[in-house]
């Protein structure tokens, strides 16, 4: 299916299926799963990054066993806007991945996700050493709150 805007999943998402999203980093990949219902989204264990073929069927394996119906992918824009290095390199692994699984991919803005997600973890008192363990995780859960909370508002602008 490949890559599509926030809006276009709207419209094409089945209902009652969850989506996942990611946070990809250089040595781990964040990753949760959001609710039936599209609500909520989940930390899941991270992954610890290997050679994409490798990733992706980790990744693939994840899809299935989740029955995710679409991605979200958080995207490492620069705060002035731009786009650097990592995500160039989002966009790569997103683009060959999207090649294996017939999903739907959406990129999500992920600027200040590890903040907010760091910020949670030390409010919920997760010493220094288990943040470092679970802090990609938590950002791809900020992540898929996120497009989360703007399918839903889509889905009232349409009932009207």
């Amino acid at each position: 299916m490949g890559i599509v805007s926030i809006e276009q999943l709207a419209e094409i998402l089945p209902a009652g299926r969850p989506l996942a999203g990611l946070d990809l980093g250089t040595k781990t990949i964040g990753v949760a799963v959001s609710d039936l219902g599209l609500s909520l989204a989940t930390p899941r264990a991270m992954i610890a990054r290997k050679k994409f073929s490798q990733d992706a069927e980790t990744l693939l394996d994840l899809f299935r066993r989740e029955t995710v119906r679409g991605v979200v992918v958080g995207l490492p824009v620069n705060m002035d806007g731009s786009e650097g290095p990592r995500a160039q390199s989002t966009r790569a692994f997103v683009r060959n991945l999207s090649q294996k699984v017939d999903l739907p991919f959406v990129f999500w803005d992920e600027r200040l996700s590890t903040v907010a997600a760091e910020r949670a973890l030390i409010e919920m008192d997760v010493s220094r050493a288990k943040r470092a363990g679970r802090i990609d995780s938590a950002a791809a859960a900020f992540i898929l709150q996120g497009a989360l909370d703007r399918l839903q508002a889509l889905r009232r602008a349409t009932r009207g």
